[in-house]
């Protein structure tokens, strides 16, 4: 395998044989996931970069990454500053870098596959002050050069049981038709594949972690829809299930299509439906209609059957997640462990449920400094020792055919320093002050997200991230349109109304660069909550997740008698849930770990 210094060097030289001086590359596929399958992980290929968002710039004569907070410290680690410019977004946009360094009059390319009209208006707004252009590709220079690029996944369609489900395909299209109805639009595009699967109660195996399948709908306001995705894919049993009102049409056909909407209003979500799109459907005289498509919102609410299969699915996962905590406790201490070989072991643990279909993402399994770096990926490479005196940070998950978890907890690995079990501390402050939160419907995650910070903002500390995202129902661990967060984070989400049905995460967190790092993270959702002599409509946080808090990094004294008793009642309901699973010693530890905190 080539080096990444050499990668670098081919796609320069393949840019110049296009007459092209620049060129973007984000990480993303043609549906603006945030994973995405082997095909499309360009930039990892191209860079080294292993984190779940960022992009890259290639100019003749430099080149630059671009990164959020989240991955400050894991960019500088896995690419190299001898051939990268480290940039910080939102602090800089990609545009205004390139408005900056893109040359006089140059021409920089970007995949219209890959990007959203928003963006590409935005960059073009930006180079024409420097008098340069942005020029759409046909073919991703990239795929010219990479000559190991997998091919896109084959694997079939599953059927989704009407019954985890919770409504079928048809009433859904129905309910999206009204929609379009309602809005005198004749038809929707769908790009975002997640979306594609709630919308047609199907999941693939197309995106590690994420049940997906590659493919591309209209909808129509009639009922009847589209949907382009290989045919190889297509088992009778799917063909069956999604009746006559569906026709499959082969994913390649999608773009063509496009072409063929004359005269017709069409919907396309500007925020999934990627550039390419909107040109294809104006370019063939459709009225484009720039609107979120339904879908996202009703997908993001979650009816009873998905709530009920989701606490089916925590309660199995919790009991995995217990077990592996005995474990971790009682191994860690006489060493020999390393990140790589715990993330495995987690592993065997929810495998032995004979439920877990996937991860629901790869594991964050940190130690010491790693642990610091809130989005770690572990590889054999990265992969450090466990030892003594460390503090150890285990984000995972599981994918259920009944729902998708998401939980992180901290273990001692012996006894933990007083300022470790001070900011563990303050961060289950933050956590509480979230799982506790009521507050008005229409409220968005912004307004709330303070609630995570303050404790830590009283010790002069925060964290770069947001303190919850959206989760899906047997779907992406990451799901919007939701988020708690601060107002300005990327997309907007963060500004979205929280709504009775929503899941989020409440992960708030603290890392001191180079030493360790804490999360506490559970899921939630959101319910209906009605305040005695109270006048308005409330929302409030039913905890999903239960597993056992460490109480041995709890300073007792930092948490006030309301906190107190919000832990302790947390963790009866992890007895109650989770116990009846375990026996003998792993019951018996459990009990010690959930008895109160005093």
């Amino acid at each position: 395998m080539s080096s990444y210094a050499d990668r670098l060097t081919a796609l320069r030289a393949q840019l110049a044989a296009e007459a092209l001086d620049g060129f973007v590359v984000p990480l993303t596929d043609e549906h603006m996931s945030e994973y995405v399958g082997a095909y499309a992980q360009r930039l990892a290929w191209l860079t080294g970069f292993q984190g779940s968002a960022g992009t890259a710039v290639v100019l003749p004569h430099e080149a630059a990454i671009f990164t959020d907070g989240r991955y400050t410290l894991q960019v500088r680690q896995q690419v190299s500053a001898d051939h990268w410019e480290y940039v910080g977004v939102p602090a800089t946009s990609v545009a205004d870098w390139l408005g900056a360094h893109a040359p006089n009059g140059g021409r920089i390319g970007y995949d219209p596959w890959l990007h959203t009209r928003a963006w590409v208006e935005e960059a073009r707004k930006a180079l024409a002050e420097k008098g340069a252009t942005l020029v759409p590709v046909t073919r991703n220079p990239i795929d010219a050069v990479w000559t190991e690029q997998p091919n896109p996944s084959d694997a079939p369609l599953a059927v989704l049981d009407e019954a985890l489900a919770g409504k079928s395909s048809a009433a859904k299209r129905a309910e999206i038709a009204d929609w379009l109805q309602a809005r005198n639009a004749d038809a929707v595009v769908i790009a975002a594949l997640d979306s594609i699967a709630w919308a047609f109660n199907v999941r693939g195996d197309d995106v590690t972690h994420t049940p997906v399948a590659l493919a591309y709908t209209v909808i129509h306001a009639d009922g009847t829809a589209d949907l382009f995705v290989a045919p190889e894919k297509v088992t009778d049993a799917v063909r069956q299930h999604l009746g006559n009102a569906v026709r499959i049409q082969d994913r390649a056909a999608f773009a063509p299509a496009l072409g063929g909407f004359a005269g017709k209003r069409v919907v396309a979500d500007p925020g999934t439906a990627v550039s390419a799109i909107f040109d294809g459907l104006e370019a063939g005289g459709a009225t484009v209609v720039a609107l979120r498509d339904s879908v996202i919102l009703a997908k993001a609410i979650k009816n009873p059957a998905e709530v009920a299969g989701h606490k089916a699915a925590q309660a199995r996962d919790g009991a995995a997640l217990s077990r592996f905590l005995k474990w971790f406790e009682e191994t860690a201490p006489q060493g020999g462990l390393t990140e790589m070989s715990v993330a495995d072991k987690l592993r065997e643990f929810r495998e032995a449920t004979g439920r877990l279909k996937d991860l629901s993402f790869d594991t964050i399994s940190a130690t010491g400094p790693n642990g610091a770096i809130p989005h770690y990926k572990v590889t054999e490479e990265s992969s450090l020792p466990i030892e003594r005196g460390q503090l150890f940070l285990i984000d995972s998950g599981g994918q259920y055919g009944d729902g998708t978890t998401d939980v992180t907890r901290v273990m001692p690995v012996g006894e933990a320093a007083h300022e470790m079990k001070d900011r563990f501390t303050r961060v289950l402050k933050g956590h509480i002050a979230i799982a506790t939160a009521t507050f008005p419907d229409g409220t968005t995650g912004a307004q709330i997200d303070g609630f995570a910070r303050r404790p830590l903002w009283e010790a002069g500390l925060d964290f770069a991230h947001g303190t919850g995202h959206g989760v899906g129902a047997y779907l992406s661990v990451h799901e919007g349109p939701q988020r708690i967060a601060p107002p300005s984070y990327p997309g907007g989400q963060a500004l979205e109304p929280l709504r009775a049905g929503m899941f989020l995460s409440n992960e708030p967190g603290y890392y001191k660069a180079g030493e360790y790092g804490i999360r506490i993270e559970n899921l939630v959702h959101i319910v209906e909550r009605t305040i005695p002599g109270g006048d308005k409509p409330m929302l409030a946080f039913e905890t999903l997740t239960f597993a056992p808090i460490e109480r041995s990094l709890i300073l007792p004294e930092l948490l006030s008698p309301e906190e107190r008793a919000w832990l302790d009642a947390y963790h009866a309901e992890v007895l109650v849930i989770v116990g009846p699973q375990l026996e003998g010693a792993e019951r018996t530890w459990l009990e010690a770990k959930c008895a109160p905190i005093g």
